[in-house]
């Protein structure tokens, strides 16, 4: 037990003593550099998907209202409706 106390505080005061792991590069004020633009390109990738999900989700309901309207408009004029 003492052993992984002893390891913890070694790797504690690794972290706390680095200044380079203490923050990103963004805040250091270094954005055109490697990490940042990998992280920017991050989160458009993300946001991308985020849109999609939603594109997909309102032509859902566009698709349900469309072929509604359509199936009323069949069985008003005695059809069989087709659905």
């Amino acid at each position: 037990m003492k052993f992984c106390f002893g390891i913890s505080k070694i790797l504690a005061a690794a972290f706390l003593l680095m200044p380079s792991l203490n923050a990103c590069t963004a805040c250091f004020g270094k954005t055109d550099e490697a990490l940042a633009q990998g992280m920017n390109a991050g989160i458009y990738v993300m946001l991308v998907f985020v849109v999609a999900a939603w594109v997909l989700f309102g032509s859902f309901f566009v698709f349900i209202a469309r072929r509604s309207k359509r199936v009323n408009a069949e069985s008003e004029a005695g059809e069989s409706p087709l659905v």
